[in-house]
């Protein structure tokens, strides 16, 4: 009697490896996300860190140039990162205190292709592409009404606004 059940457990436990075997190999969801779609795990956590740095550095420390460079570093080197739009609003707003003299830290003034980079007028331009983008990517953002706010402060820097003023 227990040669004939252990028997039959184990033909039913073959039974059952074959069948899931199969069903994992058939590419359902079984098998998992389409890896095309999935983010990179790694990168996203470091995005993620390099957004702390630069959101300390921009709220707690108000050094405005160091979290600019990062945010910038951030936008270039990671495109897809899933809090972009945080990103965007950091650099917008660093460049837009950078553009005042605000804060605590300043960008440097030699040698001279970093003085032209920091120009207030060049900050104010790089301001509203960062804010622009923000609001024209990311519309559900909490971000979003800041972004508004800012980009009409900075107003309109097209040639013919220009000619008006």
């Amino acid at each position: 009697m227990k040669k004939s059940f252990l028997i039959v457990c184990g033909m039913a436990l073959l039974v059952l490896c074959a069948a899931f075997d199969s069903r994992a190999q058939s590419g359902t969801v079984a098998g998992g996300p389409d890896p095309s779609v999935m983010k990179d795990t790694e990168t996203e956590k470091t995005a993620t860190h390099e957004l702390k740095v630069a959101r300390h550095y921009f709220k707690a420390k108000k050094a405005y140039y160091a979290s600019y460079k990062r945010a910038d570093e951030l936008i270039a080197g990671y495109p897809e990162f899933s809090h972009l739009d945080e990103v965007l609003f950091i650099a917008g707003m660093s460049s837009i205190y950078l553009s005042e003299g605000k804060g605590k830290q300043l960008p440097p003034k030699s040698p001279p292709q970093k003085a032209q980079e920091f120009a207030p007028d060049v900050l104010r331009a790089n301001a509203r592409l960062f804010l622009s983008r923000l609001v024209k990517d990311f519309p559900k953002s909490d971000f979003f009404k800041e972004a508004e706010t800012a980009l009409s402060q900075l107003g309109d820097a097209s040639p013919q606004a220009e000619k008006q003023q």
